[in-house]
C-alpha cells in the first residue's frame, strides 16, 4: 500500500547499516546499482551497439555506478567515454576501484578540467553520475556549466541519470537552481522523497526503482517516515458483499451549505454516493434544503432550525441526530459568519464519530487554534494551501515553499490526520508521512475539494482508519482526475464530474491491474 520514500539521510543509514552492520561491501552494492542502471539503458533506449556514450562522474559514490556501468556499456559494444571532474589521484575507495577498473579495460577517462565543453561532439547517449542524492545547497560555478552543457548536448541525445539527475535537491525535488534534463532516471532500492515532488517531475523522465540487495531487515529497522501512495490502497478496498444493503454500505452525515454556497455540501454528498456509501445526508438551515438538494432523489436533507442561516443552537438538533450516522464530513459551504463558526465548534467539540474537517470548519478552527490540540484521532483535515496557512498563522507562499515544513509544524501541535491538498497531496499522521503520486490539472477547480471531503467520508463510514481512508480517498481522487484528462485533455470538466468518475475509475484501475 505505501511504498518506501527515504531522505537521503535516510538512504545513507541503510547504506552505513547494509555495509558495515550486515558486511554487504560497498563494492557489491555498486556493481548491483550499476547492472540495474545499465538494464533501464537498454529499456528505454535499446540497443547501444556502436552508440557514442558521454558517461559523466562526479567525485562521489555515483561517479563509481558511472565508472562502473562504463565498463558494461563498453562490453556492450558502446563508444564509452568518462569524463570525470577529480583528478585521477582523488578518488577514494569503491569509487576508485571502478576507476581503475575502467582504466585496465581501456576505457577513455578524461579529466574535466582540460575539456572545452563546447567543443565536445555530439553524442547519442549521457550517462549523468556529476551528483548524489546528498547534493545540498546550490550548484558551483563549475558544475553548473558542467549541468549547462549536458543538457545542450541533451537536447539530442538520450539521458539518463543515475539516482537523480543532477542539481536536483533530494529532499524537496527542486532545482538548485537548474538541474540535469533526463529522459529517465534509474534511482536505486527506493524513490527518494524529492524525486516524487511535483517539482521534479520536468527533469527525471521516466522513474525506474532498482533494486540494489539493501536486507529488508535493515530497512525495518530503520524506517523512513515517508511514503509514496501506491495502487494497493485500491486493492485493499473491502470487495461488496453480495448481501450487503444500503444500511451496511455506510451513511455519510455532510454538515454544511449557506446563502449561495449550496453546491458545496451537495457535491460532497455526491461523492459519498459515488464512492459506495449507501446513504448521503445533508444537515443545514431548514431555508435552505431544497436548495442543496438541488433536484437530487439520491441526496437526503436533515433541515435544521427554521430559516436559512446557521444558529449555534442548531448544534444540539444535530448532536441529537449522530446515532444514525457512520461519518460526518463538516465544512463545505457553512460560510463564516459568527454564528457558523461557533456552530462548527460546538459539534466538533462533541461528535464522536470519525470526520472530515474541510472549508470553512477549518475557518473555525483557525479562528480558535487552541481547538488543534483537542481534536480526537479519528478527525481527517483536508486543508488546501490557503487554508493551510491560515491554520498555521503564515502565508499561503511560505506553505508552498516548504510543504513538508508546513506538514510537520501542523502535526506538533495536533494529533489527527492532516491532508494538504495540492499537486503531490501530502497525507500524514504524528507517525507517517504519505505523498500521491498525482498532479492532476483537471482536479484544479471549485468544488472538487468538496468531492474529496465526501470521497474520504464515505471511505471512513466504512470502517477505513484516518489515516487509510484519507490516502486512499486522495488515490481514489487522483485516479478520477486522470481518467478525465482522457475526455477533457484542454480542462473544462466540472466537480460533479469528478465525483461522477469516481466507480469508473477505480473498475477502470482494477481491470488494469488484473491485466498486468
Amino acid at each position: 500500500m505505501l511504498l518506501p520514500l527515504p531522505t537521503p539521510a535516510e538512504m545513507a543509514v541503510w547504506d552505513r547499516e547494509t555495509i558495515h552492520t550486515v558486511g554487504i561491501p560497498g563494492v557489491t552494492l555498486m556493481e548491483s546499482a550499476s547492472r540495474e542502471a545499465v538494464n533501464v539503458l537498454l529499456e528505454e533506449y535499446g540497443d547501444v551497439d556502436g552508440a557514442a556514450v558521454y558517461c559523466f562522474a562526479g567525485s562521489g559514490n555515483n561517479g563509481g555506478d558511472v565508472f562502473a556501468m562504463a565498463r558494461a556499456l563498453a562490453d556492450l559494444g558502446a563508444e564509452v567515454t568518462v569524463f570525470h571532474t577529480r583528478p585521477k589521484k582523488g578518488y577514494r575507495g569503491e569509487t576508485r576501484s571502478n576507476l581503475l577498473w575502467t582504466q585496465k579495460l581501456g576505457v577513455p577517462l578524461v579529466h574535466l578540467a582540460g575539456v572545452n565543453l563546447d567543443g565536445l561532439p555530439q553524442p547519442d547517449i549521457i550517462v549523468d553520475g556529476l551528483l548524489g542524492t546528498g547534493f545540498q545547497g546550490n550548484l558551483r560555478e563549475d558544475i553548473l556549466r558542467l549541468v549547462r552543457a549536458v543538457n545542450r548536448l541533451g537536447e539530442r541525445a538520450f539521458v539518463l541519470a543515475v539516482d537523480i539527475p543532477s542539481g536536483l535537491n533530494g529532499l524537496t525535488g527542486r532545482a538548485q537552481p537548474e538541474a540535469v534534463m533526463a529522459d529517465a532516471t534509474a534511482t536505486f532500492q527506493s524513490p527518494k522523497l524529492g524525486l516524487v515532488m511535483p517539482e521534479a517531475m520536468p527533469y527525471t523522465g521516466a522513474l525506474h526503482v532498482c533494486p540494489i540487495g539493501i536486507p529488508l531487515k535493515v530497512q525495518a529497522d530503520n524506517p523512513v517516515r515517508h511514503h509514496l501512495i501506491t495502487g494497493a490502497v485500491m486493492e485493499a478496498l473491502p470487495a461488496p458483499a453480495r448481501d450487503m444493503h444500503k444500511g451496511s454500505a455506510g451513511h455519510v452525515l455532510v454538515v454544511g451549505g449557506s446563502f449561495g454556497l449550496t453546491g458545496a455540501p451537495h457535491l460532497a454528498g455526491l461523492a459519498a454516493l459515488r464512492s459506495g456509501a449507501g446513504l448521503a445526508t445533508v444537515a443545514c438551515p431548514a431555508g435552505l434544503a431544497d436548495a442543496v438538494k438541488a433536484g437530487s432523489p439520491d441526496i437526503m436533507t436533515l433541515p435544521l432550525g427554521a430559516g436559512t442561516a446557521w444558529t449555534q443552537d442548531m448544534a444540539a438538533e444535530a448532536k441529537a441526530e449522530l446515532h444514525r450516522f457512520d461519518a460526518v464530513v463538516l465544512g463545505p459551504g457553512l460560510g463564516r459568519a459568527p454564528e457558523a463558526m461557533a456552530f462548527a465548534l460546538d459539534l466538533i467539540a462533541s461528535c464522536e464519530l470519525p470526520m472530515v474537517l474541510d472549508a470553512d470548519a477549518l475557518y473555525a478552527l483557525a479562528a480558535f487554534p487552541e481547538r488543534l490540540e483537542t481534536l480526537p484521532e479519528q478527525a481527517v483535515l483536508t486543508p488546501h494551501p490557503g487554508e493551510m496557512a491560515r491554520l498555521l498563522g503564515i502565508s499561503t507562499a511560505e506553505v508552498q515553499a516548504d510543504r513538508q515544513g508546513a506538514v510537520d509544524s501542523f502535526l506538533a501541535a495536533c494529533g489527527a490526520t492532516l491532508v494538504l491538498k495540492g499537486a503531490g497531496t501530502l497525507v500524514a499522521d504524528p507517525d507517517t508521512t504519505c505523498v500521491s503520486p498525482f498532479a492532476e490539472p483537471n482536479l484544479s477547480v471549485g468544488g472538487s475539494g468538496d468531492v474529496l471531503s465526501g470521497l474520504v467520508g464515505a471511505l471512513l463510514a466504512g470502517g477505513l482508519s484516518p489515516l487509510h481512508a484519507a490516502c486512499t480517498g486522495v488515490f481514489w481522487h487522483g485516479l478520477a482526475g486522470r481518467a478525465l484528462n482522457h475526455e477533457f485533455p484542454a480542462r473544462g470538466n466540472l466537480a460533479s464530474e469528478i465525483a461522477n468518475m469516481l466507480p469508473h475509475a477505480a473498475a477502470a484501475f482494477t481491470k488494469e491491474l488484473e491485466t498486468c
